[in-house]
């Protein structure tokens, strides 16, 4: 089969695990117009991930496949990926019916807001963002192998080191699944091209693109001792994170509810929250993604090299423009309760510098 078709193959067989593997049935954030009540969804995702990359490995250990083909035929895979996306996102648009009188803007952010099949039983978002997670893993995985099988005397520990972060970010936002329910993409997107091409293609090809660029080159000889910097860097990133997502999703469950058995909610009249993660800054837990970002791009131990900060540059276009639209957002629904609590939380992002 040409590798042009591998990506349509994979995106069938994560399609198909998500449908048929065994789940767990939660309520999410969401309400359903139609039925007025909240939306359920079927969560399997980690499952999905753990018996992919096992028939991946199955496949190469057969000798079906090689180690690093998803390297080696990495150009072929991208421009699949791109012509399957674009057709997957005039597919999911146009059927429907028409949000905005610019046909364009209806194309990249999408007409539905929710789209979902057999009751829930496989939820778009939530596909789009697994099947994204499991492409992504196997090309970290393949790139490795390729890395290994070029300098298996002497590899780069920055390699192992980015792939051990990165799949552990895989693996913990599945894991996290039921709370992204109620994080701002399930809550206010809409599925277009924005979405569906972002995940099909943007999520799995380039967000892995440090270790693209780097692949080949050899180890650089660093001291033993920044290796675990550059982990600690990611990981303060997955405190703000992670710990803002869980405080917000508590408080969303429970208002009364003690975040991590500790900090005690305080909100205003009860809806918005202001302490704990959420009064460090109105979007901290952007903050805590381009920390995680900034540690991936260093860990792959060549400084001086450009392309690992794609990444954290990428996290920059995409979350500053974001927190804009997302506090015009907050500022519609809950009006001077917005302003009240602008005016006690300052900082958007960044504490004391923005």
């Amino acid at each position: 089969m040409p590798a042009f078709l591998w990506p349509l193959v994979m995106y069938l067989v994560v399609f198909a695990l998500n449908a048929v593997v065994p789940g767990r049935w939660v309520d999410g954030y969401v309400t359903d117009p139609a039925t007025g009540k909240k939306l359920r969804y079927r969560l399997n995702g980690l499952f999905v991930l753990f018996l992919c990359v096992g028939l991946w490995a199955l496949a190469c250990w057969q000798g079906l496949l090689a180690w690093n083909a998803f390297y080696l035929h990495r150009w072929e895979l991208v421009i699949g990926a791109c012509v399957t996306g674009l057709v997957a996102s005039a597919a999911i648009v146009f059927p429907a019916k028409p949000v905005t009188s610019n046909v364009f803007k209806d194309y990249f952010l999408g007409r539905i807001e929710q789209p979902q099949l057999w009751g829930g039983r496989v939820d778009a978002k939530m596909y789009l963002y697994l099947v994204g997670a499991v492409i992504l893993e196997l090309n970290l995985l393949s790139f490795a192998a390729h890395h290994l099988s070029l300098h298996e005397a002497d590899p780069n520990p920055g390699v192992f080191l980015y792939c051990g972060l990165f799949s552990f970010f895989l693996c913990e936002y599945l894991f996290f699944e039921e709370v992204h329910l109620y994080t701002y993409d399930f809550v206010a997107e809409r599925v277009g091209f924005k979405l569906t091409w972002g995940c099909l293609v943007f999520y799995p090809y380039f967000y892995g693109v440090g270790l693209w660029a780097l692949a080949e080159v050899p180890n650089p000889h660093l001291p033993a001792f920044v290796w675990p910097l550059f982990a600690l860097v990611f990981f303060s990133g997955w405190v703000f994170a992670r710990g803002a997502n869980m405080q917000k999703y508590w408080f969303k469950r429970d208002p009364t509810k003690k975040a991590f058995g500790r900090i005690v909610p305080e909100a205003l009249e009860g809806r918005v929250l202001v302490n704990g993660f959420w009064g460090l800054s109105r979007h901290v837990n952007y903050l805590g993604e381009l920390l995680m970002a900034s540690g991936l791009a260093l860990s792959l131990g060549h400084l001086t090299a450009w392309q690992p900060w794609l990444y954290p540059l990428y996290y920059v276009a995409l979350l500053f423009p974001r927190q804009v639209d997302d506090d015009r957002r907050c500022a519609k629904k809950y009006g001077p309760l917005w302003d009240a609590y602008v005016a006690r939380v300052r900082w958007r992002i960044i504490p004391f510098i923005y």
